[in-house]
């Protein structure tokens, strides 16, 4: 019902703009204003998300650019910390006093701590661990470090590196542990197998010892910065660049040092007080950043919303992509901002709109008064008012403009016009009376001959058809027998021969065969009276059982519900297949009355009509049913209401058949019923089409 009254809303609210010309003023007045300040508003909106994005954009790269700025301000940090370390007089004179290993283990836990980093070893000039603050045992090699490598070469540096469990337990069994982070399943995330973290991104430096230098024998101070769960790095990074303060509208700014995809140290919470330690990044910023080594800067789906973010892959020593380094603030604040400008700007758009309107309804309405005053004239002149004008309804002087005289001219066009109706009215009483005598005698004459000439028509129709039909048969049936003779002279003429190929001559056999069936369908169109079938006693239900699975195919197009009431007890004597072939026309009219789905009704009984015993059978549909002009012309041959594929003979061809045999096909509403069997009837409209049988044949 809602799309109903919409479709009747448009076409009023059409004929009210078409009929009103202060509709029309007031649409030419508002309409420049109502087509471009949308126009305005999109491409506003258009450029605004444009230069929103852009500007997030900028900043989020500014933002990026300080955080890897710090990040690398705090491994140079290390590294010139470790290279002040090994070339203070303090490491030289504790390394010329030759202390004992574990006075020098002491004295490098000492100068740990005051460092402010996770590990300190003292290296031969083998690359060998001469002394520690924690865990390595003496004597152990660290070679395979980049950095150890370049120290033994005389050069001081510092760089990323993975450690894995086995590497960190040695140096320092607590770091192995800090470095084993359970992982969080988290959304978008790329699929693994692994449930835990167990290796170590650590910042670590190395520099050659000064004292060992001058003394020939070499030697190496390593020292290093354990970032998993380092949230002082972390922490320290979002105040520098998030301070209170710096975000607005309430956003929140966050920073994630990445062990590969993984999040080892965070200020993104995962709960209230949780931090989302252990959760991974979305595949596609993984993909960008470690698998691509670009730096993303966009939206990103940060554990449980949406930030503005910036990954950037961080590499170790061997120039290897190892992990990223990511800032980001919340973006809701800055889509709320964005969308309550765009609010801000469509109410000041319906504001001026209504101010507009306002001022333009009121200067139509001046416009508009005497041309509505003449519409109303004029509508009462047509609803039999012939005396009403226009003068008597305006003012004097207040609207004496050009629509004034207007209305003027039109009040002394209307007396004249007045006064020419009257004689018109005259001479058209004298005239309709002598055209309605005539016009009666004309109509008489027409219909008479316009039923001789339907009539004569559909003579010549049938009569050409029969020809025609009778004529294709003649010269079908003379090379058919031209065949058939030669197949059998061959047939003859080879004998045995003939067996190689007797299935090729008895496929040819067939054919001809079939032909002659087509030439005496033919023939049975042409002239119907002369081919009577084959006559037999017929069960009424077992035919139309038989028709139903002939039309199946034509079932499975639609959704049909069948609905059957078989009754009949009395056999009827008739060609089967002739009254099959009448049965399937009645189902498939049935069927293409509901292309849509529907109920299809097939039913037989026993009827007793005028003394004679017969049987019925009814096809029934839930169509639209049949107009009653229709109804009347449905057996006429070449009438049909199918406008493409129909020809209009199946009906008249059925009703052949049918008064061949004595019998009559009658059509009615379901709501009339059946005689004989009135539960038997489709839900809703349609049409029954009724086929009745005397139980024995007579020759119509």
């Amino acid at each position: 019902m809602r799309g109903v009254g919409r479709l009747a809303l448009f076409p009023a609210l059409g004929a009210r703009f078409r009929g009103s010309l202060r509709i029309k003023l007031l649409a030419l007045a508002l309409g420049p204003l109502l087509v471009a300040a949308p126009i305005l508003i999109a491409i506003l909106a258009g450029w605004g998300a444009v230069y929103y994005d852009r500007l997030l954009i900028t900043k989020i790269h500014s933002d990026l650019a300080v955080a890897h700025g710090y990040f690398e301000q705090v491994k140079d940090g290390v590294g010139r910390r470790i290279e002040a370390l090994a070339g203070s007089e303090r490491l030289a004179r504790s390394l010329r006093e030759r202390p004992t290993p574990a006075a020098l283990t002491e004295h490098l836990r000492e100068m740990q701590r005051q460092l402010g980093i996770d590990f300190l070893i003292l290296l031969d000039g083998d690359g060998r661990v001469r002394a520690a603050s924690n865990g390595p045992a003496v004597g152990r090699s660290y070679v395979e470090w980049e950095v150890v490598r370049r120290a033994l070469a005389g050069h001081a540096g510092a760089e990323v590196d993975i450690l894995d469990a086995a590497q960190l337990a040695v140096i320092d069994p607590a770091l192995a542990e800090r470095a084993r982070t359970p992982l969080i399943a988290t959304r978008n995330a790329q699929a693994t197998q692994r449930t835990e973290e167990t290796r170590g991104m650590a910042m670590h430096a190395a520099a050659p010892v000064a004292t060992a230098a001058r003394e020939g024998g070499g030697g190496v101070l390593v020292g290093g910065l354990l970032l998993n769960r380092n949230l002082d790095i972390v922490d320290r990074i979002n105040d520098i660049v998030y301070p209170e303060g710096s975000l607005p509208l309430g956003s929140v700014g966050t920073a994630t040092l990445f062990l590969d995809d993984v999040r080892i140290a965070t200020n993104v919470r995962l709960f209230e007080n949780v931090r989302a330690i252990g959760t991974r990044v979305s595949a596609a910023v993984r993909h960008t950043a470690l698998d691509l080594g670009r730096t993303w800067l966009d939206r990103a789906f940060v554990v449980n919303d949406w930030y503005v973010s910036a990954y950037e892959p961080i590499v170790d020593g061997h120039g290897k992509r190892v992990g990223m380094l990511y800032v980001g603030f919340l973006e809701a604040p800055f889509l709320q901002a964005r969308q309550w400008a765009l609010l801000a700007v469509a109410l000041l758009f319906v504001v001026a709109v209504a101010a507009a309107a306002v001022v333009s309804l009121r200067l139509a309405r001046h416009v508009s008064r005497p041309v509505e005053r003449m519409h109303g004239t004029m509508n009462a002149i047509e609803s039999g008012q012939v005396g009403a004008r226009v003068g008597a309804d305006l003012p004097d002087q207040s609207e004496a403009d050009e629509l004034a005289e207007l209305a003027a001219h039109f009040d002394r066009l209307l007396d004249r016009l007045a006064e020419q109706t009257e004689a018109l009215q005259r001479w058209g009483r004298e005239l309709d009376s002598k055209v309605a005598a005539r016009t009666e005698e004309l109509a008489t004459a027409n219909q008479t001959l316009r039923s001789a000439q339907q009539r004569l028509v559909m003579s010549e129709k049938l009569a050409a058809i029969g020809q025609l039909a009778a004529g294709v048969a003649h010269e079908i049936n003379n090379p058919v027998a031209v065949i058939q003779g030669n197949l059998d002279v061959l047939r003859e003429t080879l004998g045995a021969a003939a067996a190689p190929a007797m299935a090729e001559i008895r496929l040819i056999q067939d054919q001809v065969f079939r032909i002659r069936l087509i030439v005496t369908k033919l023939l049975q169109f042409a002239r119907p009276a002369e081919f009577a079938g084959y006559l037999e006693p017929v069960q009424l239900d077992q035919v139309v059982q038989d028709s139903l699975v002939l039309v199946a195919h034509q079932m499975k197009k639609t959704s049909v519900e069948v609905m059957q009431e078989m009754h009949a007890t009395r056999p009827v004597t008739i060609n089967r297949n002739e009254l099959q072939q009448v049965l399937i026309n009645l189902m498939v009219n049935a069927l293409q009355a509901m292309p849509e789905g529907g109920t299809l009704l097939l039913a037989c009984g026993d009827r007793v009509e005028n003394g004679i015993a017969g049987g019925f059978v009814a096809v029934g549909d839930s169509g639209p049913g049949i107009a009653a002009e229709a109804r009347e012309r449905l057996f006429d041959p070449f009438f049909t209401t199918k406008t493409s594929d129909g020809t209009g003979l199946g009906l008249w061809v059925s009703l052949g058949l049918v008064q061949r045999y004595g019998g009559r096909i009658d059509v009615a509403s379901p709501r009339s019923g059946i005689p004989g069997m009135q539960s038997a009837c489709p839900p809703g409209g349609g049409s029954v089409f009724t086929v009745w049988l005397p139980n024995e044949a007579v020759a119509a």
